[in-house]
C-alpha cells in the first residue's frame, strides 16, 4: 500500500475478492485473477470487478525473504516458478533470499497486482448467517467487504515449539529454524538438533562442519532408498489431500512422504555425523535429560519442528472441527464455501499452491458470471 493511500479504517471498501498474502498462493492466485478479467482495486472504474492482496510483510518475497543466510540456489528445496514468469537464472552459491524476494518484486511489477503492504489481516467475520452475503476482513488498516476471500498466508509465521519439561530451565540458546541466520554462530559449540524433515537435516549437515552435533527424533527414522518420483508425490499429495477432506490437521511431509535421501542426508553420512538418537525426556540447565537417564550437555537446542498453518484470523468463522482442522475440498473451505485456502494441506508446496490458485479463481469467477448482476449490485449498494 502506497504511502499517498489514505484509509478511512471505518469505512468498509467494497471488493469482489481479498487475497491474502503474497508468496507464492497469493500471487498465483492474483496473477489467475488479473488474467480472468479483475482488476486491482487501486486502479478499478466504475463497475469493473475487484481484488486486492493484503501482505503482512514489509516487502515482496513471502517466506523467501526470512530464510536464513546460507540457503542458497543450487541447495534450496521447492523452487517452482510463478505463473507467467520464470525464475531469471541465478549463481547456484547466491543466497536465496537475495534472488527470490527480487524475483516476486518483479512478478508483481510486470503484472501490476499492487499488493497492499504492510497490512495484517486481524480477522474475518460473516456478515450475514446464509453463507449469500459478504465476508468482512478486518486489517490494522482497513475494513473490507468481500464477497470471497483467498486465504493464502502460509507457515512461516507459525513456527511449532514442542512443550517439554524444564524447557524454561536451559541456559543455553533455544531457536527455531526459522530464526537460523548461519552455522558460524555455533561455531566450536555442542547442538542439540531437533526434528526429521528436510530443514533438520540440511542443518544438521551444516552446523556438523563447524560444531558438535546431537540429533534427536521422536521416531527412529525409516530411510527409503526409491528416488521421490512423481507416482509417490502423488500418492502423497493424495495422503494429505484426504485428511483436510476430513478436517484432520494436515501433519508433517515426513508423515506423509516418510524420510527420502537427499544430498544433505547423503554427505552428513559420509562424514558420519547422521546419527539419530531417541527424542530427550526433559531439559535441565546445561543440557538433556536422555530416556536411558544419561545426561547429554548442549550449548544450543535447535527445533527443526515445523510450522502449523497461519490461521488465526479466521477464528470469528468458528470453522474449525474436532479433528483440529478446518475442512477444505478442492481448496474450498466445506464449512464456510466463499472462503479458499490455498497453500494448505495438499497444496502446501510451491507447484500445489501455483495450481491452487488457478484452480480457486476458476470456481470464482465462474460464480461471479452465473450470479444475475441485480442481486450483486443490491449487495454493493447495501455496503
Amino acid at each position: 500500500m502506497g504511502p499517498d493511500r489514505q484509509v478511512d479504517v471505518g469505512a468498509p471498501i467494497a471488493v469482489d475478492v481479498v487475497v491474502i498474502g503474497a508468496g507464492q498462493a497469493g500471487l498465483s492466485a492474483a496473477y489467475h485473477l488479473r488474467r480472468r478479467g479483475l482488476v486491482p482495486l487501486d486502479g478499478a472504474g466504475s463497475g469493473a470487478r475487484t481484488f486486492v492482496v493484503l501482505d503482512a510483510n514489509p516487502g515482496p518475497g513471502g517466506a523467501w525473504q526470512h530464510r536464513w543466510e546460507s540457503l542458497r540456489m543450487g541447495t534450496v528445496n521447492g523452487i517452482h516458478e510463478l505463473p507467467g514468469y520464470p525464475v531469471p537464472p541465478a549463481d547456484p552459491t547466491s543466497a536465496s533470499r537475495d534472488i527470490l524476494p527480487a524475483y516476486f518484486a518483479e512478478h508483481e511489477e510486470r503484472f501490476d497486482l499492487r499488493v497492499h503492504r504492510p497490512e495484517q489481516v486481524r480477522a474475518i467475520e460473516r456478515e450475514d448467517d446464509d453463507q449469500r452475503g459478504r465476508l468482512r476482513v478486518e486489517t490494522d488498516r482497513a475494513t473490507y467487504d468481500s464477497r470471497y476471500v483467498i486465504n493464502a498466508t502460509g507457515t512461516w509465521t507459525k513456527p511449532f515449539w514442542p512443550r517439554y519439561p524444564g524447557q524454561e530451565r536451559f541456559r543455553g540458546r533455544q531457536l527455531h529454524v526459522a530464526d537460523y541466520v548461519a552455522a558460524d554462530e555455533f561455531a566450536g559449540q555442542r547442538v542439540v538438533i531437533v526434528g526429521a524433515g528436510v530443514s533438520a537435516i540440511q542443518l544438521l549437515d551444516e552446523i556438523s562442519r563447524v560444531a558438535e552435533t546431537f540429533w534427536v527424533t521422536r521416531r527412529e527414522p525409516e530411510w527409503i532408498d526409491d528416488d521421490f518420483d512423481i507416482a509417490a508425490r502423488v500418492a502423497a499429495i493424495a495422503g494429505v489431500d484426504e485428511r483436510v477432506r476430513q478436517g484432520l490437521v494436515p501433519g508433517s511431509v515426513i508423515s506423509v512422504t516418510g524420510m527420502h535421501w537427499t544430498p544433505w542426508a547423503r554427505a552428513a553420512q559420509a562424514r558420519g555425523v547422521l546419527v539419530r538418537h531417541p527424542m530427550f525426556t526433559s531439559m535441565e540447565e546445561h543440557g538433556v535429560r536422555m530416556p536411558d537417564g544419561s545426561f547429554v550437555a548442549a550449548d544450543a537446542i535447535l527445533w527443526a519442528t515445523g510450522f502449523r498453518a497461519a490461521l488465526d484470523h479466521l477464528a470469528p468463522l468458528r470453522i474449525r472441527v474436532a479433528g483440529g482442522g478446518i475442512r477444505v475440498e478442492d481448496s474450498r473451505a466445506t464449512d464456510e464455501p466463499r472462503l479458499f485456502l490455498i497453500g494448505y494441506g495438499p497444496s502446501a508446496s510451491t507447484i500445489g499452491a501455483n495450481r491452487a490458485g488457478r484452480a480457486a479463481v476458476a470456481q470464482i469467477v465462474a460464480e461471479l458470471n452465473a450470479a444475475p448482476p441485480a442481486l450483486y449490485a443490491a449487495r454493493d449498494s447495501v455496503a
